[in-house]
This record gives C-alpha cells, structure tokens and sequence, in this order.
C-alpha cells in the first residue's frame, strides 16, 4: 500500500536535526506546503527533518545567510520526489517513471552506443533506485544520496555514466581490452560533473563577472560548455582558425577565473579559501549543473551565428 493512502515514515532513517537558527527552521517549514510532500504522505516533521539534514550536511558552519540562500537554491519538489520514491510509495514512483524514464533510456543509449546495452544498465540503475533490504530489513536505495542541491535529471545522468564504466571495469577483468573491441564494445565518455550549485559566494562572483561578458562571449561560452559544440564547430561559425578559437577560450575562462578571484577576495575571503571554494567547483566548468540561474544568465542574449554539418545542413 503507498504511503499515499496510508501515511507512514519512511524506512530510510532520518538523522536528528541539527541545532538550526529559528529562521532558518521557519524558512524550511514556510517550504513544505508547496513541495508536494502532503501528495506522497510526507508529514511536515519527516519534512524538516530531510531538509535539514542537507542544510546542515552542507552549511553547518556558515552564517545564517548562506543557509537561507543554500535553502533558496534546493529544488525541493524533487528532493521530495527523491525521498518518496526510496520510502517506496507507489504514487512517488508513478511521477518518477513519467518524469524520468524516457529521458533516462535516452542517455543510457547515448552512453552505452547501442540499444540493448543502454537498456540493461538502465534497468540495472532502476534496480539500484527502486532499493532492496539490506541485513537489517531496512530498505536501501540511491535516491537516498540525491540532495536536491541540482536537478534530478542530471544527477540521475551522472549516477548512470557511472554505473557503465563501473561495469565495464568489472567485465574488463574477466575479459580482455582486445576482446571486447573485437567484439565492438562501445566505451562512453567520462561521466559529467556532480550536479551541484556552487556556494552562494561562489554563485554571486560568477554571476556578477557573467554580466560583464559581451554577448558574443557569452555564446561562446554557452555554445561549448553547455551545448558541447567543438572548437572546431566554433570556429567555423565566426571564420577563424580552430587554433585561434582554443586560445580564444582559454583567454576567456582566464579572464572568468581571475574576475571571479578578484570578488571573493574584495568579500573578504583569503586566498586560501578562495582555493577551497574553486576546488569545489571549478568556475571553467560552466555545466549546467553549476545552477539553472547562472545557466540562464549565460545564455542570455548569447545567440550567435548558426551551426553548420559538412554537408551545409543547420545542426
């Protein structure tokens, strides 16, 4: 029966709630009526209790501020869909197969190379996120370890490139590198960064330093880091040499990341924690994951020339 019809707490142990400000816990509780959490049978103290385990996971020692701010950027309908799902509830699942399924055989085909392959370790992941009982009885899931800080999809994407190549290290002990590209085995491309949104210090410099670029820096940009295209694709586009457009970008990123340094440092962080933020996130990896609001901000007014194949087509 789902939780749904029949409320319950869910099987995965939920850590005491640290010490938080009463602001805090106020702006945590102020969140819960439109999460959907009530849909999936979450009581609103199941609620406080997830939230603030992520809050603290990630900003205990912070001021207040960055705690509200880390709290803004949470996508919390989905760490509650996230939950739901692990505790088991049909309704929870119900929206997760509807949501995610197909994007999800979509990039377990485009990781793997082939259809037949990417279905199995889609199906695998499923098992993975769907959980099984461990020694205790307790039910164990991967949904347990998403916390909402990026978007379920890219997470799920990252979880699942991960999943191959662990696979593919498993079966490469049993057989041979020549054997398996003798047979044809496809081997994908390392998995793309944790979905996660930098500190919100992090998260200011980048946006401030964003709004400086020209449009066209900002094409370029959003045209290689979050489209993928190539060098070569860009170069084409504004007729230069490929060569000119790879020290183009590294002047770019260069500039980013000096700027960037250049504002933590003016908001009062030493250089040493600078380093420690940049290490967490790493401002030349603009990703997607890094925040949907920087994303956009990146590709604000960024359109540039169109893309063209060898043989003339628009891509």
């Amino acid at each position: 029966m789902s939780i749904a019809s029949e409320p319950r707490t869910p099987d995965v142990p939920l850590p005491a709630p640290a010490a938080l400000a009463t602001p805090v816990s106020k702006a945590i509780a102020a969140r819960f009526p439109d999460s959907g959490a009530s849909r999936y049978g979450i009581f609103p103290e199941q609620f406080l209790q997830f939230v603030t385990a992520v809050v603290t996971k990630y900003a205990a020692d912070s001021p207040e501020s960055d705690q509200l701010q880390l709290l803004e950027k949470l996508r919390i309908e989905e760490l509650v869909l996230a939950r739901a799902c692990s505790a088991g509830n049909d309704d929870a699942w119900t929206d997760f197969l509807t949501r995610f399924r197909a994007s999800l055989y979509e990039s377990a085909y485009r990781i793997a190379g082939n259809d037949a392959t990417g279905r199995e370790i889609a199906d695998e992941l499923y098992a993975d996120l769907y959980g099984l009982p461990n020694r205790d009885g307790r039910r164990v899931s991967k949904l347990d370890y998403y916390m909402g800080r990026g978007s379920l999809e890219g997470w799920l994407r990252t979880v699942l490139a991960q999943h191959h190549i662990d696979r593919c290290r498993s079966y490469a002990k049993t057989v041979s590198l020549e054997e398996q590209v003798e047979s044809g085995a496809g081997f994908s491309a390392p998995p793309e960064p944790i979905v996660v949104p930098p500190d919100p210090r992090l998260a200011a410099a980048l946006s401030q330093t964003l709004d400086e670029l020209t449009a066209e820096d900002r094409f370029l940009l959003a045209s290689y880091y979050l489209d993928q295209r190539t060098l070569a694709q860009l170069a084409r586009a504004l007729h230069v040499h490929e060569s000119t457009m790879s020290r183009r970008l590294d002047r770019l990123t260069s500039h980013l990341h000096k700027r960037v340094v250049k504002r933590l440092r003016a908001s009062g962080l030493t250089a040493r924690q600078c380093d420690e933020l940049l290490t967490d996130t790493d401002v030349r990896d603009l990703s997607p994951g890094l925040s949907s609001d920087l994303t956009a901000k990146l590709r604000q007014e960024s359109s540039g020339p169109a893309f063209y194949n060898k043989d003339g087509s628009a891509s």
